[in-house]
């Protein structure tokens, strides 16, 4: 069983969702159960699938687990790839955010190779 509150990659993925959810408060408010509820749900699963991983004293229920945070790390991306095409986010608010993304998604497929 790992602590999962000591991996970096937890960590940075807990900024994440702080960043998303300062994010999604720029959305319009027709959005609030569409494009911004999707993004909210995403950014947590990430965190939360690798908090759950670390439960198990299994590698192989451990990289289970952060496949399917990863999976979720590609539907934030999509989710933000579309508000930002539709002009409902900027790309000033929207290419940070992304970033920080793909540099979590690299951690994730790094401790997925390493198990």
């Amino acid at each position: 069983m790992h602590r999962y509150v000591d991996l970096n990659v937890w960590q940075r993925s807990i900024g994440l969702c702080v960043d998303v959810y300062e994010v999604t408060k720029l959305l319009p408010r027709d959005e609030e159960f569409g494009l911004s509820s999707q993004m909210r749900r995403a950014v947590v699963s990430i965190s939360a699938n690798i908090a759950e991983g670390c439960a198990f004293d299994s590698s192989k229920q451990l990289r289970r687990f952060l496949r399917t945070a990863l999976g979720s790390a590609q539907e934030l991306d999509t989710h933000l790839i579309v508000s930002e095409r539709t002009n409902l986010l900027t790309q000033q608010s929207v290419v940070p955010v992304r970033e920080e993304l793909k540099e979590i998604r690299a951690m994730i497929i790094g401790l997925h190779r390493s198990l």
